[in-house]
């Protein structure tokens, strides 16, 4: 017998096809929400997408030092360069070209500064061979100073309690007295001044800013794939020197190896008779030292950076009325230069040993303790060094001797063993000296530049493809050179502040014809012959030593008769930049050799 309920259900089946008991269930539901419109589907996907983006940029910027966003910052501002070159570099727009890289350059720059921190050291790094570049990259890059904003005392105080489990001052504090304020700030530390316990000794504290250590990876991961990009898009040899560049950044973090550097260079000066009354490498003081802190002996002086202070300290500059009465310091900024480019040139080419950033911030002048009238000169900031192999310095020194005196035959013998190109010589050695060079004898291998009257499309071209000629074999290139060139635009540089007082090729010159005649394991009669050919071309260099007179005795005139006379560093940038231009199609800026 059929029930009641089935009967029912089969029924209303037949009569409502649709009407099921799952329909009947819902019935008594309420009526399903309308659909929620486009725009606020939108609306509610941004505002998760803010509230993401903005989460990931509060803990980026709290705990991981801005690293992200750094460089997402980079890669956009890379892509944006590679995106307008890749457009507006083109035959049919060579007349703004100049304006592409106006706006390339302008966009370098902001990225480097608003990033800051290591990146400043290598836009410097980038920035010291910037002669092929366009000028307006040249421009930018000459400003690109290391300086940056001090911390707050609590960041410092925070660095020492992880240090030394304890504040820098106050009862249990590591010194007797902390000055809360920085008498310098640079992109990776700054300095403060302290006094220890139970002692009247003065020191310099250097404390490294904690952001640096959590963006070093990041900052070298995106500056070696940028300069992979670079190297790809724009057929640039830089990428070469990327490992060698990030491996002596990485150094300069490290106060631990900074100190060692300190040490190992006064050992040098202290053993050379020449510099162990003329420099001084202050102490550092280990137990206060760690990796992220460095404290060395404080020294009073002038920085070299203070031209106007150093000038009135060798006598050459009235003192400033206010002042007490001091007797100027004998030999005046000849006697300085003197002794900074010696002890450079001994690093390079005696020692091995070299001080990679000299600039005038980084020298102290004051009068040998005990002889107030005897200048000597302190180095300071140990942290970028670079060791050049004894092959290395001895065919530096070879090639640096024959490029002055043009040798073509010994500077494209030891150059191809470089890696650069056949017929390079000329353009090597003007670069290598900062002044024009022609090498003697007939050039060989393809012309640097076929067309003189060529465009900036045409000019960029060839100027891609004159790099390629020039570095064949990246590989045997030593990269230690971009470090040793890098110092002597600093010394040049701190030459030609002074007014070029002393005649800085000779000195350099000298130094590595020495060398050679000194170079170990000689026989008797080759030690011989290398004295007689160090003797043969101190002669040679007697022409450069009329100039450098010339031009002394011209800049003498001009002070007494009020006419403007350069020095022999200014002659030989005016002569390079002419030279560039006319011959290589190169506009380069009037401080690109001011270090």
């Amino acid at each position: 017998m059929t029930s009641p309920h089935y009967r029912f259900t089969a029924h209303a089946l037949k009569r409502y096809p649709t009407w099921t008991p799952a329909a009947k269930r819902s019935a008594h539901t309420s009526a399903p929400p309308p659909p929620r419109s486009r725009l606020q589907k939108y609306a509610r996907r941004t505002l998760y997408t803010g509230l993401g983006i903005g989460t990931i940029w509060a803990l980026d910027t709290n705990f991981n030092a801005s690293a992200i966003t750094r460089n997402i910052r980079t890669v956009h501002t890379c892509v944006r360069i590679a995106t307008d070159y890749s457009i507006n570099f083109t035959p049919s727009k060579s007349e703004s070209i100049p304006q592409l890289h106006e706006r390339v350059a302008e966009r370098m720059y902001d990225l480097i500064t608003s990033n800051g921190g290591l990146y400043i050291k290598i836009g410097q790094a980038m920035g010291a061979n910037t002669a092929f570049l366009p000028k307006p990259v040249q421009d930018k890059f000459q400003s690109l100073f290391d300086d940056a904003p001090q911390v707050p005392y609590s960041v410092i105080e925070s660095v020492f309690r992880s240090e030394f489990g304890r504040p820098p001052s106050g009862p249990d504090g590591v010194f007797e007295i902390f000055h809360e304020q920085a008498i310098a700030s640079a992109s990776i530390a700054q300095v403060h001044k302290a006094k220890l316990r139970g002692s009247d000794r003065w020191v310099a504290v250097k404390i490294q800013k904690p952001d640096v250590v959590r963006q070093t990876w990041w900052d070298l991961t995106t500056y070696k794939g940028v300069m992979w990009l670079y190297d790809y898009w724009f057929e640039l040899p830089v990428f070469f020197l990327v490992d060698y560049i990030s491996d002596h950044l990485r150094q300069e973090l490290d106060f631990v190896q900074e100190a060692e550097n300190a040490r190992r260079t006064a050992e040098f000066v202290r053993a050379d008779p020449n510099f162990a009354q003329r420099v001084h490498i202050p102490d550092v003081y280990a137990e206060y030292s760690t990796k992220r802190v460095l404290t060395a002996e404080w020294i009073d002086g002038v920085r070299l950076s203070d031209r106007e202070a150093v000038l009135r300290l060798v006598g050459e500059k009235p003192p400033l009325p206010s002042a007490q009465p001091v007797r100027p310091l004998q030999g005046g900024a000849h006697a300085i230069m003197k002794t900074m480019v010696e002890l450079f040139s001994a690093q390079m080419f005696s020692w091995g040993w070299v001080h990679c950033d000299p600039h005038p911030g980084n020298v102290l002048i004051r009068p040998v303790p005990g002889r107030p009238t005897q200048p000597q000169l302190v180095l300071l900031d140990h942290g970028l060094y670079v060791s050049v192999s004894e092959d290395t310095r001895r065919q530096w020194a070879s090639v640096f001797k024959a490029m002055l005196a043009g040798d073509r035959a010994e500077v494209e013998a030891v150059t191809a063993e470089w890696g650069v190109g056949l017929g390079m010589g000329d353009l090597f050695a003007s670069f290598a000296l900062m002044r024009p060079v022609r090498l003697k004898g007939a050039r060989t291998g393809p012309p640097l530049f076929p067309n003189g009257d060529a465009t900036d499309y045409e000019r960029g071209v060839q100027m891609k493809a004159a790099l390629r000629n020039f570095l064949v074999d990246t590989d045997r290139m030593p990269k230690v050179l971009a470090f040793l060139l890098r110092n002597m635009r600093m010394v040049q540089g701190n030459n030609q502040s002074l007014g070029s007082p002393v005649n800085r090729i000779r000195i350099t010159a000298t130094y590595a014809s020495r060398a050679l005649a000194k170079t170990p394991n000689l026989s008797f009669a080759q030690r011989l012959r290398a004295w007689w050919h160090h003797v043969l071309f101190q002669s040679v260099m007697l022409s450069s030593d009329a100039v450098f007179f010339w031009v002394r005795v011209r800049q003498y005139l001009g002070q007494m008769f009020g006419f403007k006379a350069v020095g022999f560093e200014d002659e030989l940038e005016n002569m390079m930049r002419r030279t560039a231009k006319s011959t290589l199609g190169l506009e380069i800026n009037k401080d690109m050799f001011s270090g």
